[in-house]
């Protein structure tokens, strides 16, 4: 074969293994494109699924706020869903419950609503006012301040006596607004709050959450209803603070909280001002001055005084900086349940309508106490006495977390406007909550026998 030949083939070779080359290269182009665009498409639905799994069930746990708000909505949602996504049937049934709970029983009977109604004081008033015919809706969130076991056993006993409580938190407006809608309250007796001094310490949020914001939110659905309740709402004889006259007056400087908590109490009293001032709301605040008795808050001191005898646990007693002793107005709660029918009772007609003010409305605040102080050196002697017990007492200077060494209300103002006169001294008191307190938690002590005579209702 010449060489001209053999030379032409391999020149034929070489372009044709080029082609081929370049026709592989092609197709490899083509399938990793196709790859790539299979590839993105996927990334982009795995993306959108877990965008949406994300969206559904991610709850913010570093901003407390956010956590709040998503705890409220979710409040919001569990106790309005009965009347916003469920049945007719469910709806009517919820909205009947609200309107029997609130009709008054007797002519020209109250209806009001009790915002903190399982709690301590709310309880007690929603059963005084029901038996004696008015209409009473409760409202609590059963927050977890204390066993929430004492708060649903409250629930119980205002179910008794045909008390409804609509659980719901006092920031969720449009839970509010439904009930407004529902029942043209006569009254509102607003005693739901953070409570406890040393407690604000620790959670400080939690008292501008209920005692300022929810304050604020109450007021706010209330001057748009109508008709404008009246409100009768819980101060504190906290807000005295560091005032040195004695008995508390009502005139006494309250400028100078010794704690947070009664910092939100004296900030509540000038909301109160302001909404009365714009808006015509009648507002009453009451100071109470350290209520005790059955049924009351495990955070007191009686109370966990009682508990740390009968388990032969040691129990701190306060003295002041130069050695004194501490003392408390300490007043019962039926004579407390009285002051509050009191000033439900004399409490004239807020003056606006639908948000605006049609003339001056009534603003009151008094003082409910005992109007005798006791030592708590002398608090625990009683328990001890009814206890049989002796306790294992640690005398310690008082902490600065907030309490105040004295407090003794003057109650002449109450006594003048709505007749109050507390009628309970400290030792019959204290052997009515012993008796109550051994027969709900099943503790048989060594207890001193009441007199046939005492009475033992609240």
């Amino acid at each position: 074969m010449p060489p001209s030949a053999t030379a032409a083939d391999t020149s034929k070779t070489v372009k044709l293994e080029r082609y081929n080359s370049y026709l592989r290269k092609i197709h490899s182009t083509k399938v990793l494109n196709a790859s790539s665009k299979v590839l993105f498409r996927a990334t982009l639905l795995v993306a959108l699924v877990l965008l949406l799994l994300f969206a559904f069930n991610y709850h913010p746990l570093s901003d407390s706020r956010a956590a709040a708000s998503h705890h409220l909505h979710r409040r919001s949602f569990l106790s309005t869903g009965i009347f916003s996504s469920s049945s007719s049937s469910s709806s009517s049934a919820w909205e009947k419950r609200v309107r029997q709970s609130s009709t008054a029983k007797r002519q020209h009977g109250l209806s009001v609503l009790v915002t903190g109604a399982a709690g301590f004081v709310g309880s007690h008033c929603s059963i005084a006012l029901r038996k004696r015919g008015d209409g009473v809706l409760g409202f609590d969130n059963f927050n977890d301040y204390y066993d929430t076991s004492l708060k649903r056993a409250r629930q119980n006993l205002l179910e008794k006596q045909q008390v409804f409580i609509v659980e719901g938190d006092l920031n969720d407006g449009p839970l509010l607004r439904k009930l407004f809608d529902i029942v043209p309250f006569t009254h509102v007796l607003h005693l739901a709050a953070q409570a406890g001094v040393r407690y604000a310490m620790k959670n400080p949020q939690s008292y501008i959450s209920s005692n300022i914001a929810g304050l604020v939110n109450l007021l706010e659905v209330a001057k748009a209803a109508n008709p404008q309740p009246a409100i009768v709402w819980a101060s504190s004889s906290s807000v005295y603070g560091l005032n040195t006259e004695n008995p508390f007056s009502e005139e006494h400087r309250t400028d100078q909280p010794a704690s947070l908590y009664a910092a939100t109490k004296k900030a509540g009293e000038e909301i109160a001002h302001t909404y009365n001032h714009i808006y015509g709301l009648s507002l009453t605040g009451l100071r109470f001055f350290t209520v005790y008795g059955p049924w009351g808050r495990p955070d007191m001191a009686y109370f966990f005084f009682t508990k740390a005898i009968l388990h032969g646990k040691s129990i701190d007693i306060y003295r002041t900086q130069d050695n004194q002793e501490v003392a408390r107005d300490f007043t019962y709660i039926d004579d407390i349940v009285k002051g509050c029918v009191g000033a439900l009772d004399t409490a004239e007609k807020s003056t606006g309508s639908g948000g605006k003010k049609r003339g001056p409305a009534q603003l009151r605040v008094y003082n409910l106490g005992n109007t005798s102080p006791v030592p708590v050196g002398r608090l625990v002697s009683i328990l001890e006495g009814l206890l049989g017990t002796k306790a294992k007492k640690h005398l310690i200077k008082m902490p600065r977390n907030g309490d105040v060494p004295y407090t003794h209300a003057n109650v002449s103002l109450a006594y003048r406007d709505f007749g109050y006169k507390p009628t309970t001294d400290l030792a019959t008191g204290l052997r009515k909550f012993v008796k109550w307190y051994v027969g709900y938690y099943g503790i048989q002590p060594r207890v001193k026998k009441e007199n046939s005579h005492a009475d033992d209702s609240a």
